[in-house]
Protein backbone atom coordinates (compact mmCIF):
# COMPACT_ATOMS: atom_id res chain seq x y z
CA UNK A 1 0.00 0.00 0.00
CA UNK A 2 2.40 2.48 1.02
CA UNK A 3 6.31 2.34 0.10
CA UNK A 4 8.76 3.85 2.77
CA UNK A 5 12.07 5.40 1.57
CA UNK A 6 14.36 5.00 5.00
CA UNK A 7 17.24 6.67 3.51
CA UNK A 8 14.85 9.98 2.29
CA UNK A 9 15.06 13.22 4.57
CA UNK A 10 11.67 13.66 4.73
CA UNK A 11 10.11 11.84 8.24
CA UNK A 12 8.73 8.26 7.63
CA UNK A 13 5.17 9.97 9.41
CA UNK A 14 5.37 12.79 6.26
CA UNK A 15 5.69 9.81 4.10
CA UNK A 16 2.99 7.92 5.27
CA UNK A 17 0.79 11.33 5.22
CA UNK A 18 2.07 11.90 1.02
CA UNK A 19 1.38 8.25 0.51
CA UNK A 20 -2.12 8.76 2.23
CA UNK A 21 -2.73 11.47 0.11
CA UNK A 22 -1.34 10.43 -3.10
CA UNK A 23 -3.97 6.91 -2.93
CA UNK A 24 -6.55 9.05 -2.20
CA UNK A 25 -5.72 11.37 -4.56
CA UNK A 26 -5.87 8.34 -7.22
CA UNK A 27 -9.20 7.58 -6.01
CA UNK A 28 -7.64 4.16 -4.57
CA UNK A 29 -9.23 5.18 -1.62
CA UNK A 30 -12.74 6.04 -1.62
CA UNK A 31 -14.42 9.02 0.14
CA UNK A 32 -16.10 7.85 3.12
CA UNK A 33 -14.41 4.73 2.80
CA UNK A 34 -12.57 2.82 5.95
CA UNK A 35 -8.61 3.19 6.22
CA UNK A 36 -6.59 0.71 7.00
CA UNK A 37 -5.67 0.39 10.91
CA UNK A 38 -2.81 2.23 12.34
CA UNK A 39 -1.52 -1.23 13.24
CA UNK A 40 -1.42 -2.95 10.15
CA UNK A 41 -0.27 0.41 8.40
CA UNK A 42 2.45 0.05 10.93
CA UNK A 43 2.90 -3.72 9.93
CA UNK A 44 3.31 -3.50 6.33
CA UNK A 45 5.69 -0.18 5.96
CA UNK A 46 7.51 -1.40 8.93
CA UNK A 47 7.64 0.85 10.85
CA UNK A 48 6.04 1.57 14.50
CA UNK A 49 2.40 2.31 14.93
CA UNK A 50 3.30 5.72 16.74
CA UNK A 51 4.54 6.99 13.54
CA UNK A 52 1.34 5.98 11.48
CA UNK A 53 -0.88 7.50 14.25
CA UNK A 54 1.15 10.87 14.14
CA UNK A 55 0.43 10.83 10.42
CA UNK A 56 -3.49 9.88 10.93
CA UNK A 57 -3.83 12.51 13.50
CA UNK A 58 -2.18 15.19 10.85
CA UNK A 59 -4.39 14.06 7.72
CA UNK A 60 -7.20 14.31 10.27
CA UNK A 61 -6.27 17.58 11.62
CA UNK A 62 -6.07 18.49 7.73
CA UNK A 63 -9.60 17.33 7.28
CA UNK A 64 -8.42 14.23 5.14
CA UNK A 65 -9.83 12.31 7.37
CA UNK A 66 -12.14 11.58 10.16
CA UNK A 67 -11.68 8.48 12.88
CA UNK A 68 -14.64 7.41 15.11
CA UNK A 69 -13.36 5.81 18.07
CA UNK A 70 -13.81 2.45 17.98
CA UNK A 71 -14.89 2.37 14.24
CA UNK A 72 -11.87 3.57 12.33
CA UNK A 73 -10.43 6.23 10.61
CA UNK A 74 -12.19 7.39 7.32
CA UNK A 75 -11.30 9.44 4.47
CA UNK A 76 -13.35 12.77 4.52
CA UNK A 77 -16.52 13.18 1.88
CA UNK A 78 -15.65 16.25 1.13
CA UNK A 79 -11.87 16.65 -0.54
CA UNK A 80 -10.86 20.31 0.04
CA UNK A 81 -7.46 19.59 0.45
CA UNK A 82 -7.06 17.13 -2.10
CA UNK A 83 -8.88 19.46 -4.77
CA UNK A 84 -6.56 22.40 -3.44
CA UNK A 85 -2.96 20.18 -3.63
CA UNK A 86 -4.60 19.12 -7.52
CA UNK A 87 -5.38 22.68 -8.17
CA UNK A 88 -1.77 23.71 -7.14
CA UNK A 89 0.26 21.02 -9.08
CA UNK A 90 -2.30 22.12 -12.01
CA UNK A 91 -0.57 25.65 -12.12
CA UNK A 92 3.02 24.23 -11.43
CA UNK A 93 2.62 22.45 -14.72
CA UNK A 94 1.47 25.50 -16.39
CA UNK A 95 4.18 27.72 -14.94
CA UNK A 96 6.38 24.91 -15.76
CA UNK A 97 5.61 24.53 -19.34
CA UNK A 98 5.60 28.30 -19.95
CA UNK A 99 9.18 27.81 -18.83
CA UNK A 100 9.43 25.26 -21.21
CA UNK A 101 7.51 27.19 -24.16
CA UNK A 102 9.99 29.72 -23.18
CA UNK A 103 13.14 28.17 -23.27
CA UNK A 104 12.02 26.62 -26.99
CA UNK A 105 11.21 22.98 -25.48
CA UNK A 106 8.96 21.82 -28.02
CA UNK A 107 5.35 20.68 -26.83
CA UNK A 108 6.23 16.95 -28.10
CA UNK A 109 9.70 17.03 -26.20
CA UNK A 110 7.65 18.85 -22.82
CA UNK A 111 4.96 15.81 -23.22
CA UNK A 112 7.23 13.15 -23.59
CA UNK A 113 9.22 14.40 -20.49
CA UNK A 114 5.61 14.39 -18.79
CA UNK A 115 5.41 10.89 -19.81
CA UNK A 116 8.36 9.78 -18.32
CA UNK A 117 8.13 11.55 -14.86
CA UNK A 118 4.63 9.71 -14.51
CA UNK A 119 6.74 6.25 -15.84
CA UNK A 120 9.55 7.04 -13.13
CA UNK A 121 6.81 6.62 -10.39
CA UNK A 122 4.15 4.09 -11.44
CA UNK A 123 1.48 5.14 -9.25
CA UNK A 124 -1.43 2.56 -8.52
CA UNK A 125 -4.23 2.84 -11.56
CA UNK A 126 -7.08 5.65 -11.35
CA UNK A 127 -10.46 4.36 -11.12
CA UNK A 128 -11.30 3.18 -14.89
CA UNK A 129 -8.06 3.15 -16.36
CA UNK A 130 -7.49 0.05 -18.28
CA UNK A 131 -4.01 -1.71 -17.84
CA UNK A 132 -2.65 -2.94 -20.91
Amino acid sequence: MLYIDYKSPVPVWEQVYNGILKLAALGVLEPGGQLPSVRSVAQSAGVNPNTVQKAYAALERDGLICSLPGRGSFLAEKGDLLADRRRRALEALRAAAADCRDAGVSPKEAARTVEEAYAADPAPKEKGEETS
